[in-house]
């Protein structure tokens, strides 16, 4: 070996103990993850490594592997500028710079997690930044955010502000993301990383899920798989305008999340703190499958309203009468639900109104009064028919919202958003128009909303809050002019603490976001609610494939799936009650249907499954989600089950979406179960109760199950055929 190649190698060794001598290692770890931060002596803070769980003593580890990235943890903009920063400012005196030095760096505990606390302070401005990483206790989430705080005496303007930035190890990397429209959110797309740029970002300023979901799975090692790889997973927990930007290089891969600024510069008073949303993160060696259950565990410990509450069984009177609300329509579906063995009846829009009685969506919206025609008894009558058929009362709202023709609008016309010297534009019904809940008086009128009805009527048990329109016009009676462009910040500030009021008074009222159908499925809302409404497509066969695409980030207990009518709505689909059942069961299961429209022999057949239901809703709602067969896939058929965390119960559920002679059906494997226990399966949903498929009352080892399989060529043999077993422990 020549001279040249030994100094080179005992550089590189003093090098490698120099970072080990002089930097301070920071690990955050979770049960089955890890993250390292190192801060080097010249101040900076170095984004090290993310992925399976390590110890101290594999820190040295890392390092001589050649596996840590020694890339700044928040990369800022001003020096040494070429690539992607995480954060661009403009100090008072025109600077564009930014050079952070860390100041000092706390590892403490809260009451839900491990926190590390890096604090960084511009070497020449007054201008500090403190990172911070939340490593969740008892779950394999961390999370990231930044805090910005001007301790000058001039204003600095914010350009460029993410929650989180990161690189990820560069190799044969590919991308789910979800995508969609209205009655058609969360459509999984997969696709292979190319050098470049992928950007996933929503302009809409109030529905930020319909078009593109805040969330992402990364493989490191080839096309995605459900139960193998390693896969790192990221949602942003943010309600408005996001962006999230994969920059890919042959050498290099970065990752930065957060806000969508563009239009939104924000201008940072003295002595004021600017709060980025929450990323979340989560590192699966198992999978697609191991990111999902990361996350609901997650999202019902934390994330989610009463989330270890079971949910209702409810009926919803939308797709049964629409706008056309009446006392007696109520009482009659009320009396029909509860005789199938229903929990819970939410009247849906048309309720409110008087001069301008709601029936349609061109007027009323802001008008929070009962509607006297329509319902001359009231909301009292509505909670006496409740309690004389034994069955909870909710209702809906969209507070955030009003109507030119309304007596809201008339009287307050101020209190929506508008742009100076421009014409209003309007969304639903050519009238309708959003509230500027930057305002603090508008703040004050919706938390009303549901206060005003909760103290006249504290028996309502359930409120479904709507949000039918996007952020149309860019302007803020409310705010300064030289603030407007924090109209998307402020809005969403506005609207978590009219939330956080909320919560704090009526902590077990139970609320659904839905926003025209998926528009708000994200964990920057979820906080404040117990549910989402997924889709307003009910159509089951088209529901397969927007629930399998919702369950990859959020859990089966916020998923409301309901059982509409025969012929859909939204498709004019008709498929059997039997297969709207199994579909709509595999999440938090309602209905969508006017009662009185249903013979007596799926009445019959409803009972029974909502019954089916009612026994195995702690499994599915609190139980580790398996996707088995994705509808993706094209091979004629979907399945998933729920296994629950002792391992000793478990749901099947497989759905045949395809229909040709003699096609084949393959074997479908489970999983999650313990291979050492014998199963009994249970058919829970059979169309003739005296009837069962082949596989029922069979007992088969977990081992079977799941090496290989059930047979379904001889189950599933016309067209939207389905099952859903149940699996009992036999000892």
């Amino acid at each position: 070996m020549n001279i040249m190649k030994i100094r080179a190698l005992l550089m590189l060794g003093l090098g490698v103990l120099s970072c080990n001598l002089y930097a301070k290692d920071y690990l955050i770890s979770t049960p089955n993850t890890s993250l390292l931060i190192t801060v080097e002596p010249s101040g900076k803070s170095k984004f090290q490594y993310y992925g399976c769980r390590i110890l101290e003593k594999d820190i040295q580890g890392i390092y001589d592997s050649g596996l840590a990235f020694g890339v700044e943890s928040y990369p800022v903009f001003g020096l040494n500028t070429p690539g992607e920063r995480a954060m661009a400012v403009t100090h008072s005196d025109g600077n564009m710079s930014l050079d952070l030095a860390v100041e000092e760096v706390d590892q403490y505990t809260s009451n839900e997690a491990e926190v590390t606390e890096i604090r960084m302070k511009d070497k020449v401005y007054p201008f500090v930044l403190k990172q911070f990483y939340k490593a969740y206790k008892g779950t394999d989430i961390i999370s990231t955010w930044v805090e910005v705080e001007n301790h000058g005496k001039k204003p600095i303007t914010l350009y460029r502000f993410a929650s989180a930035f990161m690189p990820v190890p560069r190799g044969d990397n590919w991308m789910t993301h979800f995508h969609g429209f209205w009655g058609a959110e969360c459509t999984q797309d997969e696709e292979k990383l190319t050098n470049g740029q992928k950007v996933i970002s929503n302009k809409d300023g109030l529905v930020n899920t319909e078009t593109d979901n805040p969330s992402f799975m990364l493989t490191m090692d080839g096309r995605p798989q459900e139960e193998s790889g390693h896969v790192l997973g990221g949602t942003l927990a943010w309600t408005g305008t996001y962006l999230i930007k994969m920059d890919v290089h042959n050498t290099k891969f970065n990752m930065s999340a957060g806000i969508n600024e563009e239009t939104s510069h924000y201008i940072l008073e003295p002595d004021e703190i600017f709060t980025t949303p929450e990323f979340a993160m989560t590192y699966s060696t198992n999978g697609k499958g191991g990111v999902s259950r990361a996350f609901h565990r997650w999202a019902r410990e934390y994330k989610l309203n009463q989330g270890k509450r079971p949910r209702d069984i409810l009926l919803n009177s939308w797709e049964g009468v629409y706008f056309k609300v009446n006392q007696k329509e109520m009482d009659q579906m009320m009396e029909a639900f509860s005789a199938m063995g229903g929990e819970l009846f939410v009247m849906d829009d048309g309720w409110f109104g008087n001069k301008y009685p709601r029936n349609g969506g061109n007027s009323s919206l802001g008008d929070w009064e009962v509607c006297k025609e329509k319902l001359p008894e009231g909301i009292e009558g509505l909670l006496r028919s409740a309690q004389k058929h034994k069955i909870k009362f909710g209702i809906w709202i969209e507070p955030e919202m009003t109507n030119t023709k309304s007596e809201l609008f008339e009287e307050h016309p101020n209190w929506v958003m508008k742009v100076k010297n421009r014409p209003l534009s309007t969304g639903r019904g050519k009238t309708q128009v959003v509230l500027d809940l930057t305002n603090p008086e508008v703040q004050d009128f919706v938390f009303g909303v549901v206060d005003n009805l909760m103290t006249k009527y504290p028996e309502i048990a359930y409120m479904k809050w709507d949000d039918n329109s996007s952020l149309m016009d860019y302007g803020s009676p409310y705010l300064p002019k030289n603030k407007q462009s924090h109209l998307y910040i402020e809005y969403h500030k506005g609207l978590n603490k009219v939330l956080k009021r909320i919560r704090a008074k009526y902590p077990k009222l139970v609320l659904q976001a839905c926003a025209g159908g998926g528009g708000r499925v994200n964990y920057g809302m979820l906080p404040y609610f117990d549910e989402f409404w997924t889709s307003d497509d009910t159509d089951a066969l088209q529901r397969i494939y927007l629930q399998w695409g919702v369950s990859s980030f959020y859990p089966a207990i916020a998923m409301a799936s309901h059982v509409s009518a025969d012929k859909n709505h939204q498709t004019g689909r008709r498929i059997p009650l039997k297969f709207r059942f199994d579909v709509a069961m595999s999440g938090r299961l309602g209905m969508e249907i006017q009662p009185k429209d249903m013979s007596e022999e799926d009445k019959v057949f409803a009972k029974r499954a909502i019954a089916a239901y009612k026994g195995i809703r702690p499994v599915v709602q609190f139980g580790d989600l398996y996707r088995l067969v994705s509808p993706y896939t094209n091979k004629g058929i979907s399945s998933l089950m729920y296994v629950a965390p002792e391992k000793d119960r478990a749901v099947f559920y497989v759905y045949k979406i395809s229909h040709l002679l003699n096609m084949v059906i393959p074997n479908v494997r489970m999983s999650g179960l313990d291979a050492g226990r014998m199963y009994r399966l249970v058919d829970l949903t059979a169309v003739k109760e005296d009837k069962p498929c082949l596989l029922h009352d069979k007992v088969i080892s977990g081992k079977i199950l799941m090496e290989e399989g059930i047979s379904l060529k001889n189950l599933l043999k016309s067209e939207y055929s389905s099952l859903v077993l149940e699996l009992q422990e036999v000892k």
